[in-house]
């Protein structure tokens, strides 16, 4: 039996535990006993019941345990705090107004007690020698999938430093890697060889720790669907290029790292008035242009370029235009002497 199935029982066995609770309790219940199915209701008020506290378990899973521990520890002192404050009113010879008074003040302090122990216990945590240390070391774990394993540039990010946790690489992306590498089409096959020797070099870096998650999941599920799934299970995030896996992602919560947007906010910037040295590949569209392209892959457009084709020239940004399919530059040639360029 998995791991998936012995978590399956037991929430079966809390829900039967909660109803059959229910139905003794109703049973013991003064007001209740007169009623016919009195019983039964109590059995379902105890199913509702467990199926709530079952829902809210996804909450738990992906709050941070330094908010449970402090909005937990809050909420103790808070109560403690009301409970301290409510036996001044013992004198009181109206016993409901003596719970009244209690009930509100447990809730003013409780609620304060567990909203501050939310927010200040990391803080309070970091101040304690090695375990405030050891407290603020990131443990986000980062899931790859099979389109940000096979582009390749998560190895060189990864190389470079800028990942940190431990990379989470699912058995049956795994196995599917493993499908295209083993396809008739060349390409294919070439694009899932490179992603197994990507998997292979990551696993030799000394920065990055790289897990193979082999949890049984259905073969029924899609392959986003297990992502997503695994993603919940671990309070993890997806590194991704994939723009539907994305967006599915964020509507459940998860946040998503996509490799190109890390290089769209890696491309240098540049400036009007700024010059760059640059190689004319082609002609463009108008008459004399010349095309050239940045390392990023930038494309650039130099007026009255076009007779120094294969040749280097220097040219002055003079405006930078962003277009749907990416950005383009407007340049004009610098230090043209004798139809030569510098």
């Amino acid at each position: 039996m998995n791991v998936s199935s012995v978590w399956l029982v037991l929430k079966l066995l809390i829900v039967l535990i909660c109803a059959v609770g229910g139905y003794f309790i109703a049973t013991q219940v003064s007001v209740l006993s007169t009623y016919a199915w009195a019983e039964w209701i109590g059995a379902l008020a105890g199913t509702i019941f467990a199926l709530l506290v079952l829902a809210f378990e996804k909450v738990i899973k992906r709050v941070p345990l330094k908010i449970i521990l402090g909005g937990t520890s809050g909420l103790i002192l808070g109560l403690f705090v009301a409970r301290l404050i409510g036996s001044s009113f013992t004198s009181l010879q109206n016993p409901t107004v003596q719970v009244s008074i209690y009930v509100i003040l447990s809730c003013i302090f409780g609620y304060i007690g567990m909203v501050l122990g939310s927010f200040k216990f990391a803080e309070l945590m970091a101040g304690v020698p090695w375990f405030g240390k050891s407290w603020n070391k990131p443990e986000s774990p980062k899931i790859l999938d099979t389109s940000v394993i096979i582009d390749g540039r998560i190895a060189d990010v990864a190389e470079a430093g800028f990942i940190e946790g431990p990379l989470i690489v699912p058995e049956f992306v795994l196995q599917e890697l493993q499908h295209i590498a083993d396809s008739q089409d060349p390409l294919r096959k070439a694009k899932g060889r490179r992603g197994l020797e990507i998997l292979k070099r990551l696993q030799d870096l000394n920065t990055v720790e790289v897990r193979i998650d082999r949890q049984n999941t259905s073969d029924t599920l899609g392959v986003d669907t297990k992502l997503v799934a695994l993603a919940e299970r671990v309070n993890g995030k997806i590194l991704t290029n994939d723009y539907n896996l994305a967006k599915v992602a964020e509507l459940h919560g998860i946040q998503v790292l996509n490799m190109h947007r890390l290089a769209h906010a890696m491309r240098p910037q540049v400036l009007p008035g700024e010059t760059l040295r640059l190689q004319i590949l082609k002609e463009g569209r108008e008459e004399g242009q010349g095309i050239a392209y940045l390392e990023d892959g930038t494309m650039v457009v130099v007026e009255n370029a076009s007779r120094y084709l294969g040749k280097e020239v220097e040219a002055a940004v003079t405006s930078v235009l962003q277009t749907p399919g990416g950005r383009m530059i407007f340049t004009t040639l610098k230090n043209v002497d004798g139809g030569r360029a510098s």
